[in-house]
């Protein structure tokens, strides 16, 4: 790991939006941690893991309940990232390796208490079964020395527990200790560009934005100001222009959030600072003529001063052409299908799948996958297709039953490359 990571703990009465705005801002990774789900014999809850993940646009971990091959599957395919695990490694070590061997080393963590007499030796007994990575828990003033002898036995990265809300606190930890990782545990919620700030100002690594190019050698128009083209980085639609100056530029940089110089008011400004409305940093890219910056954010609200998602929505000319796009078409009709569920339609043939219920609906994917087989075997590449998307559609109404999206298959299928 060539930079110390930040990951922010959520706070589970709020996580959802917890998750959106630790990504949002900075964090590297974040927590969803449920110690009380071991102690009290439950798994932790997996659904809400589930919108945590569509959330997060950063890894997720999580930890809690974990005592059998099966919870640690669960938390996967919910979209945890990584799974740790505490009790269930102290009870069997040698789960580590089983799970390990079954999901993959980067999959797996082990949860160890500074606390534990044996703490160094369990560490490194963790690792030789396949853990891919150390967390050290109840860390406090004073046990700096402690955590470095605890490290030297190890390969893998190592993350440390902070409750401290002061950054140059948090510097002085990471520098006297060497961890690769710290999980912030506080209660007050972190800037981390701000925090990533003073780690840089310490020398100490961490993954932020820096220019590749210096804004020196920007094409500029008389006012010292280049345009940039704002779009979103999921959709790629173009959300707005507007310029940026020097300072705006490397403010962006700084915070992560999209500021622009305002040429009316003769003043830099935060795209969001009244409206709430921000943009947060996702790619900037300049043309080939350095005179144009686009920049890929992921949008909060709209981004239009109208209330309207783009400024661009007056028509002036139009020839008809086909802009068909794959994911688009399934998400449009995945939503008619949501749309259906949550306000059912007298007649409606998808309202009568989800009234006959789960094993209805199963029955029509099973006839229509058979379907395609039989398809297949006529020569006629068009009853394919027609059987394909009967067998689609079908899919789409087991995923609205039980609740999975498209973006969860398209996230798993690209985790598998």
């Amino acid at each position: 790991m060539s930079y110390v990571k930040l990951i922010a703990e959520l706070d589970k009465t709020d996580a959802v939006t917890d998750a959106t705005a630790y990504s949002n801002g900075g964090a590297d990774e974040i927590a969803y941690i449920d110690w009380s789900a071991s102690q009290e014999g439950r798994e932790i809850d997996i659904e809400q893991l589930k919108q945590i993940a569509r959330a997060a646009e950063v890894p997720v971990m999580a930890c809690g309940g974990v005592k059998r091959l099966e919870d640690v599957k669960k938390m996967l395919y919910a979209g945890a990232g990584m799974v740790y695990m505490k009790h269930a490694a102290r009870t069997d070590v040698q789960f580590v390796k089983e799970m390990s061997e079954r999901f993959g080393r980067e999959k797996i963590g082990v949860a160890i208490d500074l606390s534990d007499a044996d703490v160094a030796a369990f560490a490194e007994q963790c690792e030789e079964m396949g853990a891919g990575g150390i967390w050290l828990l109840g860390f406090h003033k004073g046990m700096e020395q402690h955590v470095r002898t605890v490290m030297e036995g190890l390969t893998v990265p190592v993350m440390l527990s902070v409750e401290t809300a002061d950054y140059e606190e948090i510097a002085s930890i990471i520098v006297a200790t060497g961890v690769q990782a710290i999980l912030y545990r506080g209660s007050e919620r972190l800037d981390m560009m701000a925090l990533k700030n003073v780690l840089s100002d310490r020398q100490i690594e961490v993954n932020t934005f820096e220019s590749a190019v210096d804004f020196d050698t920007f094409k500029l128009d008389s006012n010292g100001l280049i345009p940039c083209i704002v779009q979103d980085y999921k959709t790629q639609e173009v959300l707005m222009m507007a310029y940026m100056n020097k300072e705006s530029y490397y403010k962006t940089l700084e915070t992560g959030r999209m500021t622009y110089y305002s040429r009316s008011r003769q003043r830099l400004w935060m795209k969001g600072e009244e409206s709430g409305h921000f943009q947060f940093v996702k790619e900037l890219t300049l043309d080939c003529d350095k005179d144009t910056i686009l920049a890929r954010v992921s949008q909060i609200g709209v981004a239009c001063h109208t209330g309207n998602p783009t400024c661009f929505f007056t028509p002036l000319a139009k020839k008809e052409y086909d802009d068909t796009n794959p994911l688009t078409v399934f998400n449009q009709v995945y939503d008619v299908i949501l749309d259906r569920k949550k306000n059912p339609k007298e007649g409606s043939y998808t309202n009568y799948l989800f009234d006959k219920g789960i094993d209805k609906i199963l029955k029509k994917v099973g006839e229509e996958s058979t379907e395609i087989v039989i398809a297949a075997k006529n020569p006629d590449p068009e009853e394919i297709k027609y059987e394909i998307s009967d067998f689609l559609y079908h899919c789409m109404v087991l995923m609205v039953e039980r609740g999975v999206t498209w973006e969860d298959i398209t996230r798993e299928l690209d985790n598998r490359h």
